[in-house]
């Protein structure tokens, strides 16, 4: 592995962490959707990444997480069922930040190791300078 292909590693992580944090961000912005109309509520949605062979990262696909809604008594609520139920995202904000910091330190690192590569390479560039 040589310094031009850690960039890209770092790149390809940096790209992968800025996406897993768009889809949670997503996430959080319909925490609270309801079923109206028959239509279910938003279903929070989870980042799948893959290692390649290369060391890299990529981004294998975004996976629905299938656990049951959140289901709140609330007769008085207009979009409640028969049975005064009222069914709202799978999303839980605080899974959702935690996740959110957990994406934002990776990136974190992934930057500070982005440029501190960068800084070798140029040190190495100005060894040959008088």
């Amino acid at each position: 592995m040589n310094l031009i292909h850690t960039l890209g590693v770092s790149a390809s992580a940096l790209a992968a962490e800025r996406f897993r944090m768009d889809v949670i961000s997503t996430n959080l912005a319909n925490a609270n959707t309801m079923r109206i109309g028959g239509n279910d509520p938003y279903r929070r949605k989870i980042v799948s990444l893959l290692e390649n062979y290369d060391g890299s990262v990529s981004i294998n696909g975004i996976v629905e997480d299938m656990s049951p809604f959140r289901v709140v008594q609330d007769p008085g609520n207009p979009y409640a069922d028969s049975e005064g139920l009222v069914y709202y995202s799978n999303t839980n904000p605080i899974t959702e930040m935690v996740d959110m910091i957990s994406a934002s330190r990776a990136y974190e690192a992934n930057l500070n190791a982005f440029n501190l590569t960068k800084q070798m390479l140029q040190s190495a560039l100005d060894i040959g300078r008088v």
